[in-house]
């Protein structure tokens, strides 16, 4: 008798051994870039990633489990936000990654702000996913009530690396300003909040979907403003750059804010060309699916403005061979 249960134990183990390489060999990590924490690309990257994730060992989807991929294991990762993906996704530091639009094509094409760099012609679409407003914030008694007026104060253009730090320069240079006739610093989130209410600055500007978190909190905090971004300035910059758009903060987007006049570009989900096909058609769909529908819509104020609809939406790079097939496939792409 204890001979048989020894050789059932050691049967039972030499199961399990072959059993933990298989499961292993089924596991995958998949990284989204998105930016600072108390901006939207941070939030919605975890909506996103929680979405597509299926460890294993997971209860199954229709039982109240994960609906994404099977054997994924996807994190959201703080990032300086688009640039910095870009280059991450590009030396395969990570997965993917969130960018703004205009950043993305002209990394893609070698042109624009990335004139002069080799086109990074390895950069893929996997979705767009919601429009990204330029905030340029002051306090409500500053005085700043243009872009012009910016000349001589103190700016924070948030961190080079960023696209609010692209977007800002051709935003001052649109308005006939530069870098040169600011003291411009380099603050992001909570720290420029709190370098405004400090008086350290004057101003700084936010690329993020509205409501983002770090200035719902300045507005309950402080009387503050958002500068409008308008006039002769917004109409160069929409007409020479495509990817700008004419577009309101609505009143109510911040406490004691009214609908303020701004711009705004796409954020996207940007991934490599040499990630695997199938990995990233499995991944398009689960982020379609119905279930990650549900978790969008509560996930973030975002979230409701991301839907399959406008995947496709103002796509400048190439779409995944794996996310063109589901689109295809989903009828959203001919």
């Amino acid at each position: 008798m204890i001979k048989s249960l020894k050789s059932a134990a050691l049967a039972a183990a030499a199961t399990l051994a072959l059993a933990v390489p298989t499961q292993a060999q089924e596991l995958n990590f998949f990284t989204i870039g998105t930016g600072g924490t108390a901006y939207t690309y941070y939030p919605v990257g975890g909506v996103i990633a929680n979405a597509i994730s299926r460890p294993p060992g997971s209860r199954e989807c229709d039982g109240g489990g994960s609906c994404g991929v099977e054997g994924l294991i996807a994190s959201a990762v703080s990032s300086r936000g688009s640039v910095d993906n870009v280059n991450a996704i590009l030396s395969g530091l990570r997965n993917s990654g969130f960018a703004q639009s205009d950043v993305a094509y002209w990394a893609y094409t070698g042109t624009g702000t990335m004139e002069g760099k080799e086109p990074a012609t390895d950069l893929r679409t996997i979705a767009a996913l919601f429009e990204e407003h330029i905030h340029l914030v002051a306090m409500a008694d500053s005085g700043i009530n243009s872009v012009a007026d910016l000349k001589g104060k103190r700016v924070s253009l948030d961190e080079p690396g960023s696209g609010t730090y692209v977007d800002a320069n051709l935003i001052l240079e649109a308005n006939g300003l530069s870098v040169d006739m600011v003291t411009a610093e380099a603050l992001k989130g909570g720290a420029a909040s709190e370098a405004l209410r400090n008086g350290k600055i004057d101003a700084f500007f936010v690329v993020a979907g509205y409501p983002t978190g770090s200035l719902v909190e300045l507005a309950s905090a402080a009387d503050i403003k958002l500068v409008p971004i308008s006039g002769a300035g917004a109409d160069a910059l929409v007409e020479k750059y495509g990817f700008f758009a004419a577009s309101d903060i609505p009143e109510g987007a911040y406490e004691g804010v009214g609908t303020t006049a701004t711009v705004a570009v796409g954020a996207q989900w940007f991934t490599s060309a040499k990630e695997d096909d199938e990995l990233v058609y499995n991944i398009t769909k689960a982020l379609w699916n119905e279930q990650s529908r549900k978790l969008l819509d509560v996930g973030h104020a975002k979230g409701k403005t991301i839907t399959a609809e406008s995947a496709l939406n103002g796509i400048g790079v190439p779409l995944h061979a794996g996310a063109e097939r589901f689109y295809k496939e989903a009828g959203l792409l001919k």
